[in-house]
């Protein structure tokens, strides 16, 4: 007996759109039309592997929508801001995309990688995380997080595609520690360039639970310190996504440095497990989307040719942002992408707990 496929399409739609309607809110410039075209793509998969009996995309790779992980076409990728000869740059003039100026690519030199010192470097980050200061989260209180990003994708015109950067801009999101209740500005946001909120259930009704790729402050507090055993729940979890095991599980513990607020015992653990990694390399000269100096823990995706980079002050340890750079050249479409593009930067401006939403630490009081 053959299964109602249309009915199922349609659930899959409807489960997808209200996935895609939180996280998408969530997303930095310039990774939304990356994720709708992922969306998309897992979609047909699903359809097509519903008519052949095949198990399910979802089943296979899951929904993770925080940054790029998944090789597609250039056309669907965040492609670059910049930072060029250790300067942080930006297009300016060009149009505005929601709220925020366009300009052409930019670019850096490639730093040279060196797996020499991975274990020593990452000790030394791993020790100042757990010395830092780092205060809990109270309920009623919100975590606090703002940073300056850039990032671009390929633009078509008349049929002629060209790589075009958004221009540095400031993002602000604050998160309540059980996740339910949030606030979020980011100009590049053509819609809600003004801020939105992040409350759940969201306008569907959809109440994602969290998760290592979408975790609240609360859901962090309950994960195992231990370095293996945490590293084993990542691999567990992030099971047939990205393009390898060893690539999702170095980006899985980037994402949790940026827009989240692991508890200190946590934020150690994740160094200690990043070091278990294979393939993670020291790159002694990074700078951040401000232009702060840094060194760098990376690692090359080799199915994208891409490096993602977590760039430490090289003083204190502390972490001051990321970068992902195109280190090889791609064929077709995707050599448009040229090595030395700047495919994302970010850098953490601030991270604290305040006790209002849309209250930052100058205000709180």
């Amino acid at each position: 007996m053959n299964a109602d496929t249309s009915r199922q399409d349609q659930a899959e739609w409807d489960e997808s759109a209200q996935l895609f309607s939180r996280t998408a809110r969530d997303l930095p410039t310039g990774r939304h039309q990356f994720h709708r075209e992922r969306l998309m793509a897992q979609i047909h998969d699903t359809q097509r592997e519903e008519r052949t009996g095949a198990a399910p995309a979802k089943a296979r790779r899951g929904f993770r929508l925080p940054r790029p992980a998944i090789v597609l076409p250039a056309m669907a990728a965040a492609v670059a801001a910049a930072v060029v000869a250790g300067t942080a740059m930006s297009g300016g003039g060009g149009v505005r995309d929601g709220g925020v100026a366009t300009g052409p690519a930019l670019t850096t030199q490639v730093g040279a990688a060196t797996t020499k010192g991975v274990p020593q470097l990452l000790d030394q980050i791993s020790l100042a995380a757990a010395d830092g200061s780092h205060p809990d989260v109270k309920p009623g209180q919100y975590i606090y997080i703002e940073s300056k990003s850039a990032d671009s994708f390929l633009k078509t015109v008349d049929g002629k595609t060209t790589p075009a950067s958004h221009e540095l801009h400031r993002r602000q999101i604050w998160k309540s520690p059980d996740g339910t209740k949030g606030w979020l500005i980011d100009p590049s946001d053509d819609e809600n360039p003004k801020g939105e909120t992040l409350d759940l259930p969201d306008e569907r009704g959809f109440t994602p639970k969290p998760s290592l790729n979408g975790p609240s402050y609360d859901y962090l507090t309950k994960l195992t310190t231990d370095p293996a055993a945490l590293l084993a729940k990542i691999y567990k979890e992030t099971k047939g996504h990205g393009n390898s095991p060893d690539q999702e599980a170095f980006t899985t513990i980037g994402d949790l440095l940026g827009e989240s607020y692991p508890p200190a015992e946590l934020y150690s653990a994740l160094f200690k497990a990043a070091e278990k990694i294979p393939g993670v390399v020291v790159v002694r000269d990074a700078v951040d989307a401000v232009g702060r100096h840094g060194v760098a823990v990376a690692r090359l995706d080799e199915s994208s040719g891409q490096r993602e980079e977590w760039i430490f002050d090289p003083k204190t340890h502390v972490f001051l942002g990321e970068r992902t750079v195109q280190v090889r050249k791609n064929s077709g479409q995707d050599g448009l992408i040229k090595p030395g593009t700047v495919v994302y930067t970010s850098a953490i401006m601030d991270r604290a707990v305040v006790d209002g939403i849309k209250q930052t630490p100058s205000r709180n009081g």
